[in-house]
């Protein structure tokens, strides 16, 4: 294998001692938040009623974080570095909260834990307690940006801090149980898309302590030629620093470290004096040691130090056990104490004198706490992109390419602070005005024939919406900005980490001294209504349903119905903080609805009565029509035309609402619609037909509280798809326009009588569609050529 230990030992005697003591106290600190309540510094023998009462924390991936982090600290002061540590095994967080009260940062950010005996009491006491800190690397940390909870993301997020940050070196864990998961096994090639010229540094250690919770890791077992291999494959230079001795291991790793860093040092210096910039073999260290080092060696009879027993709790029964009791004292001793802390509970001095000082600290580097380096973007005036519109429906537009060029602008503007990610479907997805003045990031070959790819590239697309999305949150939040294209039916691949990245929003609103960061901007396109050539595993709208599930200060959805809503949407969204904002749009040309002018008005509401297609002006409406997504307002306005045509003494009403949030009562969300202002769109008593973008239950959840729920009737998606038409695809679902005119039919009382033939007409209607589908393969051109040709009061046009 591989080693450094031919190298050299770098560190004297009394650099080695110092270097372990401090190992020891960051260890000892570990310990102490997992167990104790009481007696911090063992000031008397240890007693069951300093024990905590439920015994919770990851004991066996601590002490390897622990070493890293305080050679970290070493090589921070040695060349003055700028430095993050990112913690892939997320569970390991009593070891980074040791550290960052070692380094003093703790302390400045929580006043009442203090750098004395009585601070560290409370710091014991708060891990993994009732009003406490969790037992992950949380929110609460200073220095992290990786909740850790859930395993798979670390390395996405470390490139995605060091895109565009050149000075920044990412230290990156990753434990060997989250290394056979496939986001993390996808994210070694990230560094194809790492330019050396531009971009910081990552410096992944794959942490090898040979056990998940209850089995072998499959890295740890495969054999070392093999895993070497692999990491090569991957393009990096592999280090082993391998043992259990522990001076033996800290000159080791010593070495090593100085030698990754010289060879990142020289990769950034060949790549930044001017020449061709080309991939280079970065340098990743392998870092085998027993899981649960230092710790308890047997317990019961059972070997725990360098098993699955040492995972998390290795003495378990301390409160009700006196051997467990004297175990655990004999454990907590064996670091030391009293050589580690002064008599007021503070490190020694020698101790403090070790991290490095000020922001240079990975706990208080500022890109850590993202919102502090944000700035806004220089965003060009989105109305120059206006699609002309004198009257409703008069020009046809696909909305995503009409928000190309803006975006296209926007990447110009902000050469250093917005990058746009996608799965490989920036160009199908209709944003491909982008690479009028950028490429796709690509640090890897290229043959003749190969297309918009650079190492400066700012658009980032790999096949896998993990990478993207663990790119983009580490971008984010380290104070950047960007926009994550996707299909609609794949973003669903990224929902557990979506619920990790809602639940750090929703914690750090609630930590003072977080600060907001940019909002994470999903626009999916290619969606459900329009995905009738690639047939049903394409069709799903689910995501929305997923999104709303979480707390309503940090989500937002919206529905543009054309290209001008849009425009003024995404403004808004790249201009919001702190919050997932999900965009649903279609890139299909259909037709524009509003002019500019009424397109920003009717976003600022969120929800309007279109004026222009209701015949209830000045009187109360019959029925309302409402409708959510770009397709069912093709459908229901072309269903409202079909009623005016038929039955123009029906006074009806349409109503489109863009911001899905709208529908909420202001108790469950702050966009929310207060009940006489719902009353007054939706009325008290009349029927009200919803065609909604996605799943129909989602709109009665929203709205279930609402007087008029009951005359609610909502037309969506119903798990029915295959390969087919754009109009067959509704025909489907029975959200076309001869059906909510049948449900307008059915509902309106009194109705269903004297327009028994209009109903049966519409009957036929579909029927002779689906035929014109089937003999053709085509939508019938008196439905796909449809257009809205209602004259229109000018004094009624827009949202009044």
């Amino acid at each position: 294998m591989d080693t450094a230990l031919d190298l050299h030992s770098p560190l004297t005697e009394d650099e080695l001692r110092r270097l372990d003591a401090y190992w020891r106290a960051a260890n000892y600190l570990t310990v102490g938040q997992i167990y104790l309540l009481d007696n911090p510094l063992l000031r008397e023998p240890l007693a069951p009623e300093h024990v905590k009462p439920r015994l919770l924390g990851h004991w066996g991936t601590s002490p390897g974080l622990n070493l890293l982090y305080a050679h970290l600290n070493r090589v921070i002061v040695a060349r003055d570095l700028h430095a993050m540590f990112v913690t892939g095994p997320g569970h390991g967080g009593p070891a980074i909260v040791a550290n960052t009260w070692l380094e003093g940062t703790w302390s400045e950010l929580y006043h009442h834990i203090g750098r004395d005996e009585a601070g560290m009491a409370r710091l014991f006491r708060q891990f993994s307690f009732p009003g406490g800190i969790p037992s992950h690397v949380a929110a609460e940390v200073p220095g992290s940006i990786h909740e850790g909870g859930e395993l798979g993301y670390a390395l996405s997020h470390a490139y995605g801090a060091a895109f565009d940050n050149p000075d920044l070196l990412v230290a990156c864990v990753i434990g060997d149980g989250e290394a056979e998961t496939g986001p993390l096994a996808g994210s070694w090639l990230s560094n194809v898309f790492l330019n050396p010229a531009r971009d910081g540094a990552v410096l992944p250690v794959l942490h090898l302590n040979g056990y998940k919770i209850a089995n072998p890791t499959v890295l740890d077992r495969i054999p070392d030629d093999d895993l070497l291999a692999m990491m090569r494959g991957f393009g990096y230079q592999p280090y082993v620093v391998a043992g259990d001795d522990p001076a033996t291991v800290h000159q080791t790793l010593a070495a090593t470290l100085d030698r990754a860093l010289d060879e990142i040092a020289a990769i950034q210096r060949r790549a930044r004096s001017g020449g061709t910039v080309e991939r280079p073999r970065w340098p990743m260290i392998v870092l085998r040691t027993p899981k649960g080092w230092t710790g308890p060696r047997d317990v019961d009879g059972k070997r725990v130090e360098g098993t699955y027993r040492a995972h998390q709790v290795p003495l378990s029964e301390v409160r009700k056990n006196p051997e467990h009791l004297a175990e655990l004292e004999r454990w907590l001793r064996s670091y030391r104490p009293e050589e580690l802390f002064d008599a007021t509970g503070a490190p020694v001095a020698e101790l403090a004198e070790l991290p490095p000082k000020g922001e240079r600290r990975m706990s208080a580097n500022p890109v850590t706490n993202g919102g502090l380096v944000l700035r806004d973007l220089a965003l060009p005036d989105f109305r120059d992109y206006a699609v002309d519109v004198q009257k409703p429906g008069e020009t046809v537009a696909g909305a995503t390419g009409a928000l190309g060029p803006w975006v296209r602008d926007v990447i110009t503007a902000n050469p250093q602070t917005f990058r746009l990610f996608g799965p490989d479907e920036v160009a199908s997805n209709r944003l491909g005005a982008a690479f009028e003045v950028t490429d796709r990031a690509w640090v890897a070959g290229t043959v003749p024939g190969d297309e918009h790819l650079s190492p400066d590239g700012r658009v980032m697309e790999v096949l896998s919406e993990h990478l993207c999305q663990g790119w983009l949150e580490g971008y984010l939040l380290t104070g950047r900005h960007g926009i994550f294209t996707s299909y609609e039916a794949f973003i669903h691949i990224v929902d557990s980490m979506v619920n990790q990245h809602a639940k750090w929003l929703k914690v750090t609103r609630g930590i003072p001294w977080r600060k907001p960061v940019a909002s994470l901007n999903y626009l999916l396109s290619s969606h459900v209504w329009r995905q009738d050539h690639n047939g049903f595993s394409h069709q799903d709208p689910g995501f929305i349903d997923h999104v709303m599930n979480k707390k309503a200060e940090v989500v937002r959805v919206y529905l543009p119905p054309d290209a001008n809503t849009l425009l003024s949407t995404m403004d808004h969204c790249l201009r919001s903080r702190h919050y997932i904002n999900v965009v649903v749009a279609g890139k299909q040309p259909a037709p524009n609805w509003l002019s500019m002018d009424e397109a920003i008005q009717h976003c600022r509401r969120g929800i309007g009565i279109w004026d222009w297609a209701s015949t209830d002006a000045g009187s109360e409406p019959d029925v309302v029509l409402a409708c959510a997504g770009d397709v069912p307002t093709l459908e229901t306005l072309a269903a409202a035309d079909l009623l005016h045509k038929h039955l123009p003494s029906l006074k009806v009403r349409v109503v489109n609402v863009v911001d899905l949030m709208r529908l909420q009562p202001p108790t469950e969300h702050p966009h929310g619609l207060s009940d006489k202002e719902f009353d007054t769109i939706f009325t008290r008593d009349k029927p009200v037909i919803f065609a909604y973008h996605g799943y129909p239950w989602l709109i009665h959840r929203l709205t279930y509280r609402r007087t008029n729920h009951d005359n609610l009737h909502v037309r969506g998606y119903k798990e029915e798809g295959t390969t087919t038409t754009p109009f067959d695809m509704v025909m489907l679902n029975d959200l076309d326009r001869f059906h909510l005119v049948i449900d307008v039919i059915d509902r309106v009382p009194g109705l269903a009588a004297r327009a028994a033939h209009l109903r049966q007409e519409m009957v036929d209607a579909r029927q002779s569609c689906r035929d014109h589908t089937r003999e053709h393969g085509e939508d019938d051109p008196r439905v796909a050529e449809w257009r809205w040709v209602r004259e229109t009061d000018p004094g009624l046009r827009g949202d009044q």
